[in-house]
């Protein structure tokens, strides 16, 4: 295999793993606190400040993705 194609490759899965993992962690995360929720509306704020720290960490890896499939291109 040809360093560039192998580097394309990685490029590719990089992002395109990172994205699926993302978005299934976005979903968990959004989907137990709209469960939280609806056990205890009270704690609705104090539910979306954390559900959105958890997704901004959650996001940071396919940004770390996008950001290696640059590195890698740069190769190409």
């Amino acid at each position: 295999m040809d360093v560039s194609a192998g580097a394309a490759l990685g490029a590719a899965l990089a992002v395109g793993l990172g994205a699926l993992g993302a978005g299934i962690g976005d979903g968990l995360v959004s989907s137990k606190t709209v469960e939280a929720t609806a056990r205890q509306p009270e704690l609705r704020g104090n539910l979306m400040v954390i559900m959105f720290i958890g997704v901004g960490l959650i996001e940071a890896l396919p940004i770390i993705g996008v950001v290696i499939a640059f590195m890698l291109f740069g190769k190409i």
